[in-house]
């Protein structure tokens, strides 16, 4: 099999050194193994991404060394194959049309806080007939979630991790103004460009469990997965500007060698604990708490004839 991973930044923000480890460690682990490294920019948010975003998003990864094997993607310009997928999984029965409007969602999320629940949707059009929508209402495309049993993720960094299917809830793919979802348009992306590894923060292990039923649905086999922790202020809290957090770039125009950068990248996946063998983790979807964690080291493969070490760039 050849590896090939990606680093999915969103041009919304500074790319600071969370974000720069997270491409490090998939730059490092393609070169490890003699694959290729990829990158794709997700503007799909077009309200908030900005070219201003992008252009330190090309100027820190080239500062650090770290250069895609293949011509960067942009997400926006796949709208329609997202679409044609949603569409798809609707045509075979696997997503359906939902015609709440935002009033009764809102209804929805209050009621069930009342109840004890968390506050999501309740499948009202799960198996509604669509004849008793109103005639030229908007609608949004959901996928049917499974309802019995569990999913199961054998994350390469925090082992197996285990979700109660009735945890997750018929999540949106399509949105009634035609545009797809995040969930839904990586999914697309990261088979379409048939990547093998995603590699990426903690944070985003919750979205593992939502974005596998798109996977399971269409048929494709899913990419090994290894969620990093994250990188923390002083406070406990995620790392991010208010704790002074910079640009990548910002250490090269105050003319810092990129090579501490890497190192301090690196460094921080052997201060990870190594966890035990036996043991399982069964996650919530809505949690976000801090488990065990492996060594970079301890889940990549034996080395490639091929591979091609990295040394960061004097400068």
């Amino acid at each position: 099999m050849s590896i090939r991973t990606r680093f999915a930044p969103s041009p919304t923000g500074l790319l600071h050194i969370g974000n720069a480890r997270a491409a490090l460690f998939n730059f490092l682990f393609a070169r490890h193994h003699g694959g290729k490294f990829l990158l794709r920019i997700e503007d799909t948010d077009r309200e908030r991404s900005t070219q201003q975003a992008v252009d330190v998003i090309f100027a820190g990864l080239e500062w650090m060394g770290i250069t895609p094997d293949e011509e960067p993607v942009f997400q926006s310009t796949r709208a329609d194959r997202h679409r044609e997928v949603a569409l798809e999984l609707l045509e075979r029965g696997l997503a359906y049309k939902c015609y709440c409007t935002p009033e009764e969602l809102t209804q929805m999320r209050e009621d069930a806080m009342k109840n004890g629940q968390p506050p999501r949707y309740n499948g009202l059009w799960r198996d509604r007939d669509p004849a008793e929508a109103p005639a030229g209402a908007p609608f949004a495309v959901r996928i049917k979630a499974p309802r019995d049993g569990e999913t199961v993720i054998n994350d390469l960094v925090q082992g197996e991790v285990r979700v109660a299917n009735a945890e997750l809830d018929d999540m949106i793919i399509l949105r009634s103004d035609g545009t797809p979802t995040y969930q839904h348009a990586v999914v697309v992306d990261d088979h379409d460009m048939a990547i093998t590894h995603v590699i990426r923060g903690d944070d985003h292990l919750t979205n593992t469990f939502r974005q596998a039923m798109i996977y399971r649905a269409m048929g494709w086999d899913l990419p090994r997965f290894g969620h990093l922790p994250l990188i923390h202020g002083p406070d406990g809290a995620k790392l991010s500007k208010r704790h002074g957090a910079q640009s990548v770039v910002e250490f090269r125009d105050q003319a810092t060698c990129p090579k501490p950068c890497a190192t301090t990248c690196c460094a921080s996946a052997g201060a990870m604990a190594m966890p035990k063998s036996s043991r399982v983790k069964s996650r919530s979807a809505c949690s976000t708490s801090t488990v065990w964690a492996a060594p970079l080291r301890a889940w990549t493969m034996p080395s490639s004839s091929t591979s091609t070490p990295y040394a960061a760039p004097d400068r």
